[in-house]
């Protein structure tokens, strides 16, 4: 058995859904099961609509009668006329009924609670999953749409919902596994799931990946597959760096590490599930299949040479710089700065410590005034907004000599506020001002892997 999860850029069109087919009558063999996310665009609409409701803003009901006329058109380019076609648009105008329902609640209540919204931000899963079932079975492949919020069970962390691995292996079980076996192709939305108690929940964004792999952890399947409009991992974001090169393959660590900051191909919370059941993810683009795209496996063989794999980047961080000389090397110091950290739910992505400070990156920067407020009584806290990590993502760090040295004489013309490097054998981090962030990948794409400056 084999997942195969088709992002919003490759269900974003009739002939991308036939694309799709394609893609699934070529692996039928190897008896898929596929995730598919909402239309492109599909779920910003949807929270858009989320809040002209509670700003009882008219413009409400045509966003409505737009996000069905655009399923509808969809569904009249693929379905000749007639019951099927029918039929099928009659299933979706039910499922866009139940969010004028949901809609008119929040603007009678004037009140928008996350429960509400993760009932309303799904929909858009709900009405891809129907379609694409239905065009697979149309193309002569049995498929059947399964309703994920029957499947994928959470808690109830409404907006990033966690799943509970146990009762969704069960319900896996029950539902999709037999289908498979019976030689059905199940297709489900990505990104939602259900409570115990049957309440729409969901996993966050880019939490269809994470469908993917939970389902690919509790079919088993053998591959997981991530078909996305991208050739596969990349050395570097093409949109910075245009001869960015595909990675042909990654491990885990690497992957993981290149997702957390700032790639944008994989959602971190992907890996876990597989790599917890050894099951390899497959990125590919649906929009050039030929592309052998990236494989992401278990770990790097022990053996291979120290090296550079990927650049990646992430803005929008926040620098906080705790100083009090008296005190930082004090016992229970460094715990009393993270309790702050961990009342206010905030994680950190970089630390730094030195005799006098100790440095500490967020990219979440909403409860940092509090967090400021508590690390008062500690000492100097100063906060630095509108900065970016850069890594250098690679494998055996600790092996290769110079290495560093290369980095930074690269960015020597760069202004390095923060440097992290040791913690991790495949990862060296360091903050720079948000505008010298894509400078800085430039001159070390240049450096790494284009033969230097010249």
């Amino acid at each position: 058995m084999i997942v195969m999860k088709f992002g919003g850029t490759s269900v974003g069109s009739a002939e991308r859904i036939r694309a799709l087919g394609d893609r699934v009558r070529e692996r039928l063999s190897r008896r898929p099961v596929v995730v598919v996310s909402a239309l492109s665009r599909v779920t910003d609409l949807l929270i858009r609509g989320a809040n002209l409701a509670l700003e009882r803003d008219p413009a409400c009901d045509a966003l409505v009668h737009d996000l069905l006329d655009r399923h509808r058109a969809v569904v009249h380019e693929l379905f000749p006329a007639g019951p099927l076609r029918e039929g099928l648009v009659a299933r979706l105008e039910t499922v866009v009924s139940e969010l004028r329902t949901l809609y008119s609640g929040v603007h009678a209540l004037e009140e928008l609670t996350p429960r509400s919204l993760d009932a309303i931000s799904g929909m858009g899963e709900r009405l891809s999953c129907e379609i694409a079932a239905e065009a697979l079975a149309a193309a002569g492949i049995p498929a059947r749409a399964v309703d994920a919020r029957t499947v994928l069970v959470t808690d109830e962390s409404f907006g990033r919902a966690v799943p509970l691995m146990d009762d969704t292996a069960a319900r896996v079980s029950r539902t999709v596994r037999p289908l498979v076996t019976s030689g059905t192709v199940p297709v489900l939305g990505g990104f939602i799931g259900a409570t115990r108690n049957g309440v729409a929940t969901t996993l966050g964004r880019g939490g269809s990946d994470w469908s993917a792999a939970l389902l690919g952890a509790t079919l088993p399947a053998e591959e997981i597959q991530i078909w996305t409009d991208v050739d596969g991992m990349m050395t570097v974001d093409p949109r910075v760096v245009p001869g960015a090169r595909v990675i042909p393959e990654v491990s885990f660590d690497e992957a993981a590490e290149l997702a957390y900051f700032g790639a944008k191909v994989l959602h971190p919370a992907t890996i876990r599930p597989a790599v917890e059941q050894g099951i390899p993810v497959l990125v590919l683009n649906s929009l050039n299949p030929a592309s052998s795209g990236t494989r992401i496996v278990g770990r790097a063989p022990d053996d291979v040479p120290g090296e550079p794999r990927a650049i990646a980047f992430k803005k929008g961080i926040t620098v906080l710089l705790i100083s009090q000389p008296r005190m930082l090397m004090a016992y229970g110091f460094v715990a009393r700065v993270f309790e702050a950290f961990d009342r206010h739910r905030t994680s950190v992505d970089l630390i730094a410590t030195s005799e006098v400070s100790i440095s500490l990156t967020v990219d979440d920067p909403e409860h940092v005034p509090a967090i400021q407020a508590d690390l008062a009584g500690l000492g100097e806290v100063r906060i630095m907004p509108g900065m970016a990590i850069v890594s250098v993502v690679g494998r055996g760090f600790i092996r290769q000599p110079g290495l560093a040295g290369r980095i930074f004489q690269a960015l020597r013309d760069v202004n390095v506020l923060m440097i992290s490097f040791g913690a991790s054998d495949v990862n060296i981090s360091f903050v720079v001002a948000e505008g010298a962030a894509e400078p800085a990948v430039r001159l070390l794409h240049q450096e790494l892997f284009e033969g230097g400056r010249g």
